[in-house]
Formats: C-alpha cells, sequence, structure tokens
C-alpha cells in the first residue's frame, strides 16, 4: 500500500524545507519548523509548535499544546538496525528543550519538561523536570512554572536546571 493518507487541520503552519511523511496526522493549530523531518505513520496534537531541525520518527504520538525545542531527536529503534520498532509517546502540554534526544518506546508525561540536551531513556512522569545525560528527575512542573514566570518578570539571571 502506498500514497499519502495525510490529514492537516486548521491553520497549520509548515515553514521552509520541511519534511512530512505519509499516513500523518496533524491537529488543528501546529507549527512545524524548517528542516523538520515528520517521518510516515506520526500523530501531532492540536497547538503544538516544533522547532526546526527536529526529527520525527515513523510511530511518534504527540499530544496537544506540546513545545519542542530546535533540533530535537527522537527514535524508534532500541537496538539499530532492526525490523521492529516502537514509538516516542509526548503527553499533552509537555515541554522537550534544544537538542534532547528521546529514546525509543519512552513515554515523555503530562506537562513535564525535559531540559535542553538532555537523554532521555526511560519515562518521565507527568508534571515533573528532568535533565542530564541520562536524564534524572530534578523538581516538579510547578517549581518550573514558579522559575519560569520570575524570569519573564524580570526576575535576574535565569537558573539553570
Amino acid at each position: 500500500m502506498s500514497g499519502v493518507v495525510n490529514y492537516v487541520g486548521r491553520n497549520v503552519r509548515i515553514w521552509h524545507f520541511a519534511y512530512v511523511g505519509d499516513n500523518v496526522v496533524i491537529g488543528d493549530d501546529v507549527v512545524i519548523g524548517s528542516l523538520a523531518h515528520v517521518d510516515r505513520d506520526v500523530r501531532i496534537g492540536s497547538g503544538t509548535r516544533i522547532q526546526g531541525l527536529v526529527y520525527i520518527p515513523p510511530l511518534t504520538v504527540i499530544g496537544r499544546n506540546v513545545f519542542i525545542g530546535p533540533a530535537v531527536v527522537f527514535t524508534n529503534d532500541p537496538y539499530p538496525p532492526s525490523s521492529r520498532m516502537v514509538g516516542v509517546t509526548v503527553e499533552d502540554e509537555a515541554v522537550i528543550g534544544a537538542r534532547s534526544v528521546i529514546l525509543a518506546g519512552v513515554t515523555i508525561g503530562r506537562r513535564s519538561v525535559v531540559a535542553m540536551g538532555s537523554v532521555v531513556v526511560r519515562d518521565v512522569p507527568p508534571e515533573t523536570v528532568v535533565a542530564g545525560v541520562p536524564a534524572r528527575i530534578l523538581y516538579s512542573r510547578e517549581e518550573y512554572d514558579r522559575k519560569r514566570s520570575a524570569w519573564e518578570s524580570g526576575g535576574g539571571a535565569p537558573q539553570r536546571p
């Protein structure tokens, strides 16, 4: 079976030189940045923002209102090159920082945050912030939101995870 069987919602913006494969479902109000690669058999929920140079392999499922920073790489093969693939699941309202790598089969929980440059090798619980190589839990999403609010209101230098 071949051919494009895609669904693209309303107000979707796909920037320059981005690739979208076959059998992809994209919800409303999604932005896909330049040079992003969305492979076949991917689901992207409404309100999600995917920055440039992101790689999303087959079988990935991304929830609603997710932010994926530049150059994030999702994987789908735990033992390359194998004939069996397993996707990554990113639940609603999660944030994934630039240049993070998410290993095959991992679930990023609802409203969790993956700090920039992290390598996520196991599931991330909902409402938590993880960072590092391999990623480990640092603190809660509530604390992250407090730090973000202080930064946005001019509260000095950014605090590192």
